[in-house]
């Protein structure tokens, strides 16, 4: 007999995630939501310390309004600009303790791989036989013991921040990278509160993109009171534009354009830029790290650490037994990513739009990529599109189980 209520595995307890278990529990729906870290919203809390451009108005679903409201909890809501932290506390906690999704988290159990109960990737193209069988959910707990679990419907909500970029030019590792892999930051840090560890020291900062620009403004803060503190920051661009929007319509953002602008042409003497420049390879030498940096020529620059900021991509490991079709340029889903590719909208992110539930079909029956995630190496995920997905794809659910 065919399963009426499709069992829903969702991946990652962000926003995204959140929001979809919300959907879940609307529609009666069973559903887990596995969360690798032993608290929700881990991502965000590993950059809790950073406001975000958008304010609380731009930040909670109408169905994240109205759940919290059904418990007599006020969602924040208002023109101020939270952190992360923040966003963790005041809102992704409190959907998290909502009745709706009681007993339906599991947290500490990080989905290691996805596939298809019986079958391989290569088999049963193009028909109906993938979708009579479950999902294989490969879990991993805090201790990493291992189980197999099942679903009929698995939503990929994992983000891209836990799975940064490599250092060196082409997206490869630079030669030698790894042996400092426990010497590089390869996510923003919190200045003020390690400021002992950054003070009076000599920095390579690698990227271009708002994390690195908010990385180069607090180190050249840093160092108006730490002699000593310098930063070489390379980017790939000669000419870099800092993601600059024209006619800004959010001031925190546009503030941080400025402020690279301004440390790029020598606002602070701890700062100094290096456009056009990749770094080739990284060597030891008396205790310190020697990039060579290559732009036409090489050079040597020896530097105490390295924080390493160049945007991150979706790990795609987790579904590599399944059917996803992906973008060979920015390994999207290749629907959305075309329409993506298609659209002019100036790169901003405000700019977004949902795109449609066909886009986020993939040849893989029941299997979805949501949020931040499915836009691959594209930058303009706005969460407002997170929600817009959702909706999308339980209709397409609804859809297949009434077909059913």
């Amino acid at each position: 007999m065919e399963r009426s209520e499709p069992r829903i595995a969702i991946l990652g307890a962000g926003p995204i995630g959140l929001e979809a278990a919300l959907a879940a529990a609307d529609r009666g729906l069973p559903f887990t939501v596995y969360e690798g870290d032993a608290e929700v919203g881990g991502h965000v809390r590993r950059w809790g310390h950073v406001r975000t451009f958008t304010p609380w108005d731009m930040n909670v679903s109408d169905r994240a309004r109205h759940a919290l409201a059904a418990s007599d909890f006020e969602a924040p809501g208002g023109p101020a600009l939270p952190t992360g932290h923040e966003l963790v506390e005041r809102l992704l906690e409190p959907i998290a303790s909502l009745p709706a999704l009681a007993g339906r988290l599991r947290l500490g159990a990080r989905v290691v791989a996805v596939g298809r109960e019986g079958l391989l990737k290569h088999e049963e193209i193009g028909s109906d036989g993938r979708s009579r069988r479950p999902f294989r959910l490969l879990v991993a707990d805090r201790d990493g013991e291992e189980r197999v679990e099942h679903a009929d419907v698995v939503i990929d909500c994992t983000g891209t921040y836990g799975n940064p970029n490599r250092l060196g030019d082409g997206g490869i590792s630079a030669a030698g990278e790894a042996a400092f892999d426990d010497r590089i930051v390869r996510s923003l840090p919190d200045v003020t509160r390690e400021a002992p560890e950054w003070a009076g020291r000599t920095i390579l900062l690698t990227g271009a993109g708002h994390s690195a620009q908010t990385a180069a403004r607090e180190l050249a803060a840093l160092a108006r009171g730490a002699a000593g503190t310098h930063v070489v920051w390379a980017v790939r661009s000669p000419a870099p534009t800092w993601g600059a929007v024209a006619g800004d319509p959010l001031p925190e953002r546009a503030a941080l354009n400025v402020s690279a602008r301004e440390l790029a042409t020598g606002a602070s003497g701890a700062v100094e830029l290096r456009p056009g420049a990749v770094t080739e390879a990284l060597a030891g030498r008396d205790g310190r790290i020697v990039a060579t940096l290559r732009n036409g020529d090489a050079e040597e620059v020896e530097v105490d650490r390295v924080l390493a900021l160049n945007g991150g991509v979706g790990d795609a490991s987790l579904y590599r037994q399944l059917q996803v079709h992906e973008c060979y340029a920015t390994c999207g889903p290749i629907k959305l990513a075309a329409a993506l590719l298609s659209e002019s909208g100036g790169g901003d992110c405000l700019a977004q739009a949902g795109h449609g539930p066909e886009t986020l079909v993939n040849p893989e029956p029941g299997f979805f990529i949501l949020g931040s995630k499915s836009y691959g190496r594209n930058s303009q995920f706005l969460l407002r599109v997170g929600w817009e997905q959702v909706d999308q794809v339980f209709s397409l659910i609804a859809g297949d189980s009434a077909a059913g």
